[in-house]
């Protein structure tokens, strides 16, 4: 059926967990729409034309275009005059920001020299790609728009790693960034950049503003379409002298409507076709990703498992969307995933996919996948449906409305058989853990995250950066609860971690946060150690250090022959570079270490770093390789066979 969501939709949960206004669809490629002022976009937005594709934009196709609103309708009633610069913080005050993240320059200068007449505080970074990848761990952390702050040219260039890494995995993100004065657009100012047409492909959404007046408006409507649908960031470009410029405030107005999008959402025969797969299937599955955390969905995925007793395989980002230590929990799917589950994939006969996109991490080889499988999409985005892999059912909608409907069908169901062939399997990768080989005195990675999980009794919040640790963490560390688990997916950015970590602090002031981050990614954004020092923040750092850019060193030694090259790294102490910033470190080699070096970082005031010299040439199982089935696994030898 059809059904016309409104932007003025409201639920009992958070915008960022649930739907918001109206289950919308993220449309790529919708930036152009209020960029005229800028030669370079005006081209591009005469045309109609996507600059990637020079087909008509999605936009264009099926929703009115997104502008700023003006204030000029706004009822009579007493209004403040206050520049561009004061507005820009009254309307983050209206959205209830407390923190945000930045690095002032030139073109962003009016907007700080306000700054401190509002109750926001702000977080100075050494880099603004930190700024963006700390407004995406708060974020993540939170539930809550992250808010990150950048001047003009290479400040907000600097940024673009970050908004790319928030738009793959979702994250809603609002940028503010300075510009130029209005009148030197196009002119190849000093620092000036189109960064609304760099920013075009990996935003939600973007406006640049050159008036005051539009302002708030703007930055009103910018954080509902970050939040709303499947979130994602939009950046606000703003030139100086809007900044400069009075203009009326209306502290009461609200946020711009969006515009209202049609979508065949799915209905309750959607749900009994579903349901009647699900009931006739001999091995069914679930398969859950991070959608389920977005839309608070966990309840009603854990009911619907238990009471048809269908195991559960999450995706990386929906680590903690399904209880670790729930029988029914087979871990994580795909490249880097628990082999029992990748070959439940494959032999699953009903498959339930809820919240997930299928990238090729998952699935392996597309046209050899899931083959047995008659397949059930949830998914909120319509045009995640069928991208990758074909939907049986496809059931469009919110994670959680759709998992709650899908329960309220759901009859008492038992699949012994099936569960006991997933045991068996289970069982055999047990065998071939490196925790279960003999002790050679050697600290491996997997010692260290398996010993962080236990030492912490799983209740930290772990912000993972990208590489080998990334999955030894994934695999080691048993996450219980959803947003236990940070990192970055989509994009594999490495140099997320720490910054993001800092984010999460402010987020989540009270609780552990374990940095893991290995020894390249790590240098990539060492930097922000600055940051931890300034703000005083307690942050504990587990770097995996193995002297090696070590997923691709790996690589290199199964699929290269064994030409390790641009991989070994030289790297400094990373103890004396911690000492430097006035922050605490120590070293591990053993094993036995472990424990005493975890309660240590525990019992520090600040920021304290561990550097856990692990073994150099380890490799992370199983591994499907690239283009290969998804049971089509490298492994590691079982121990009866190893010497």
């Amino acid at each position: 059926m059809i059904n016309i969501l409104s932007s003025d939709a409201t639920t009992d949960e958070s915008p960022f967990t649930e739907s918001g206004p109206t289950d919308a669809l993220r449309v790529r490629g919708a930036s152009e729409a209020s960029r005229a002022e800028s030669p370079a976009a005006a081209s591009r937005q005469a045309s109609g034309e996507d600059p990637r594709s020079g087909q008509p934009h999605a936009a264009n196709l099926i929703s009115p275009t997104l502008r700023p609103a003006s204030t000029a309708d706004a009822p009579s009633r007493l209004l403040r005059e206050l520049t561009g610069a004061q507005l820009i913080w009254e309307a983050l005050l209206a959205e209830g920001v407390e923190v945000c993240f930045g690095y002032p320059g030139g073109a962003i200068m009016p907007a700080y020299d306000a700054l401190p007449a509002y109750p926001i505080r702000h977080v100075l970074t050494r880099h603004e790609q930190g700024a963006s990848h700390m407004a995406d761990g708060y974020a993540r952390a939170s539930g809550k728009v992250g808010v990150a702050i950048a001047t003009s040219g290479p400040g907000a260039t600097n940024l673009v790693t970050g908004i790319a890494t928030a738009m793959l995995d979702s994250v809603p993100m609002v940028c503010i960034t300075g510009q130029v004065p209005s009148h030197l657009l196009g002119s190849d100012a000093f620092q000036e950049t189109d960064i609304t047409g760099v920013t075009l492909p990996i935003t939600k959404h973007n406006f640049l503003v050159t008036k005051a007046e539009d302002i708030a408006p703007t930055l009103r409507q910018a954080f509902a379409i970050a939040r709303s649908g499947r979130p994602g960031p939009v950046l606000v470009d703003i030139t100086k002298d809007a900044q400069l410029g009075t203009a009326s405030f209306d502290p009461e107005a609200e946020a711009p409507p969006l515009p209202e999008r049609r979508l065949e959402l799915a209905d309750s025969g959607d749900f009994a076709r579903a349901m009647a797969l699900l009931s006739e299937a001999e091995r069914p599955l679930i398969l859950a990703g991070h959608g389920i955390i977005q839309a608070g969905a966990e309840d009603a995925l854990l009911g619907l498992a238990a009471r048809m007793d269908i195991p559960v395989t999450n995706t990386l980002l929906g680590l903690g969307g399904f209880p670790a230590s729930h029988p029914l929990n087979l871990g994580m799917l795909g490249m880097h995933g628990e082999a029992s589950a990748n070959r439940a994939v494959q032999r699953a006969d009903v498959i339930l996919a809820a919240g997930m996109r299928f990238d090729d991490r998952v699935t392996g080889k597309l046209e050899t996948f899931a083959r047995r499988a008659k397949i059930i999409h949830l998914e909120l985005d319509p045009a995640e449906i069928g991208k990758n892999v074909h939907a049986d059912v496809p059931l469009l909608g919110c994670a959680k409305r759709s998992l709650t409907a899908l329960l309220e069908r759901a009859p008492e169901a038992s699949h012994a058989a099936w569960r006991a062939e997933i045991g068996q399997s289970q069982r055999e990768s047990a065998a071939r853990d490196i925790l279960a080989l003999p002790d050679t005195g050697k600290l491996h990675a997997a010692h260290v995250l398996h010993d962080l999980w236990r030492l912490t009794g799983g209740r930290a919040l772990i912000v993972s950066d990208v590489g080998q640790h990334q999955m030894w963490e994934a695999q080691y560390y048993k996450h219980e609860k959803p947003r236990s688990l940070l990192t970055s997916g989509g994009l594999g950015t490495m140099g997320f971690a720490l910054p993001a970590a800092i984010g999460a602090r402010f987020a989540r002031p009270d609780e552990p946060i374990w940095v893991v981050v290995g020894d390249g990614g790590f240098q990539m954004t060492a930097c922000e150690l600055s940051t931890c020092a300034q703000e005083g923040l307690k942050v504990n750092i587990a770097l995996i250090n193995n002297g090696y850019l070590g997923m691709v060193r790996q690589w290199q030694e199964f699929f290269y022959g064994g030409r390790y090259v641009a991989t070994p790294l030289k790297n400094p102490d990373f103890c004396k570079l911690a000492e430097a910033h006035g922050l605490d470190a120590m070293r591990v080699t053993e094993r036995s270490d472990i424990a005493r070096a975890v309660a240590w970082a525990n019992g520090t005031e600040g920021t304290a770093l561990i550097d856990f010299r692990v073994v150099e040439e380890d490799a992370v199982y199983p591994m499907v390789p690239a283009g290969a089935e998804l049971d089509d696994m490298i492994r590691r030898p079982a121990a009866s066979t190893e010497a």
